[in-house]
C-alpha cells in the first residue's frame, strides 16, 4: 500500500471504501490533526457513511431494567460497587414495566429496543425473566432487541438465540492495554470470551468503548481495531460522563472537536458497522451534534443508564435539519 499525505483525508476514505486497515500513523493523523482540517476530515468520513447506510439515521431506546448493585469495580460506572454517587437503585423490572417501556420506544420511533441490566453476569432467575422479556416484546411490537447482560456463557448465548434476540451488547470499553487501569474485577480476556460466545451463538454482536477515561491516542486506535477485529456489527462510541462519587468523577479531557475526529477514526476504520453516538453525546458535542452524524448513522433516543438525554424531538428536529431520515426496524427510510 502507498503512503498518503496524512492530510488527504480523501485517500483514507478510498483506502476504507477498499477495506483496507489504516496505517497507526494514519490513525494518530486523524486524532491529532488540527480543528481547521475538521471540516474535511468530516467530508471523507461522511463519503464512507453514506455508501453504506445513505442519508439514514437509526434511532436506538435504552431501558435501564436493573439498576445499581453491582459487585464489579469499573471506575466509570455510578452503578459499581464502589461508586459513592445517588442513583436510583432496584432489581429486575416487572414484564409489565418492560413492556411499557418498549411501547415507549416505539413511540420515539425507535428501531432497536435495548435492555440493560446491571450486575457482573445474570442470576439463572433474572436471566429466565429477560428471556421471557424477550419473547414478550418481540410478539407485541415491531422491534428489534438487543440486550446488555453482563458476561455471558456460552449457553447463555445460546439461549438468547433461541429466544429471539437480534443483538446482543458487550463493550470492550477500552484498550486490552489500558483495561487494568479502569476495572480490576473482570479482565479484558473475560469480556473477549463473551464477544466470541455471541458470536458462536449466531447473533450479530453489538460492541465499542467509553472514551475519555484518560486512554491515549494509541488506546484509542487500538480499541476500534480490536471491534475491527473481531468483525462487531455495531459500535456505541460513549463519552465518558464524569459521575461525582466515581473515580472518574473528575475526568475532563474531552471537547466537541476531539469527539468529531474519534468519531471520524472509528467510521474509516470500520467502514460497514453501524456507529453510534451513544452515552455523553449531549454533554460532550454539545452545539456540534449535528455534525457527529456525518460520521455516525445511529444515536439514543431519551435517556440514557442513569443521566438523561436530549428531549426526543429535539433530536427529530436535529435529523431533519441536517438532511437525514430515520430508519425503521426494516431498514427503510422514514420522515423524522
Amino acid at each position: 500500500m502507498s503512503t498518503v499525505l496524512t492530510t488527504d483525508w480523501q485517500c483514507l476514505a478510498d483506502l476504507a471504501l477498499a477495506d483496507e486497515c489504516l496505517s497507526r500513523d494514519q490513525a494518530r493523523a486523524v486524532l491529532q490533526a488540527p480543528d481547521t482540517e475538521l471540516l474535511n476530515q468530516l467530508a471523507a468520513a461522511y463519503r464512507v457513511r453514506y455508501h453504506y447506510w445513505g442519508n439514514r439515521v437509526r434511532l436506538h431506546y435504552l431501558l435501564n431494567a436493573q439498576s445499581g448493585l453491582c459487585p464489579e469495580d469499573c471506575h466509570y460506572c455510578s452503578q459499581s460497587k464502589i461508586s459513592t454517587a445517588e442513583i436510583e437503585k432496584y432489581p429486575l423490572l416487572s414484564q409489565e414495566k418492560i413492556l411499557a417501556a418498549a411501547e415507549r420506544a416505539a413511540q420515539l420511533k425507535a428501531g432497536t429496543f435495548c435492555m440493560v441490566i446491571s450486575g457482573r453476569s445474570p442470576s439463572e432467575k433474572v436471566f429466565e425473566q429477560v428471556l421471557a422479556a424477550i419473547r414478550a416484546v418481540k410478539e407485541r411490537y415491531p422491534l428489534k432487541i438487543c440486550a446488555c447482560l453482563g458476561l455471558l456463557t456460552a449457553e447463555q448465548t445460546a439461549r438468547l438465540a433461541a429466544a429471539g434476540v437480534d443483538r446482543v451488547n458487550h463493550n470492550l470499553n477500552t484498550s486490552e492495554n489500558f483495561h487494568g487501569n479502569i476495572c480490576t474485577t473482570h479482565t479484558f480476556s473475560d469480556r473477549e470470551q463473551t464477544l466470541a460466545n455471541i458470536q458462536a451463538a449466531g447473533i450479530p454482536t453489538c460492541s465499542g468503548g467509553i472514551l475519555g477515561m484518560g486512554e491515549s491516542d494509541d488506546d484509542v486506535i487500538d480499541l476500534a481495531l480490536a471491534l475491527r477485529q473481531r468483525q462487531v456489527t455495531s459500535v456505541p462510541v460513549n463519552f465518558l460522563i464524569p459521575i461525582l462519587g466515581t473515580p472518574l468523577g473528575q475526568q475532563h479531557n474531552l471537547n466537541p472537536r476531539h469527539c468529531l475526529r474519534i468519531l471520524v477514526l472509528f467510521r474509516l476504520l470500520l467502514p460497514r458497522q453501524e456507529i453510534r453516538i451513544a452515552g455523553g453525546r449531549e454533554v460532550h458535542l454539545r452545539s456540534l451534534q449535528p455534525l457527529g452524524l456525518y460520521a455516525a448513522n445511529s444515536i439514543f433516543v431519551g435517556d440514557y443508564l442513569t443521566t438523561p438525554g436530549q428531549a426526543p424531538h429535539q433530536d427529530w428536529q436535529m435529523i431533519a435539519d441536517a438532511g437525514f431520515v430515520l430508519e425503521d426496524p426494516a431498514g427503510r427510510a422514514i420522515a423524522p
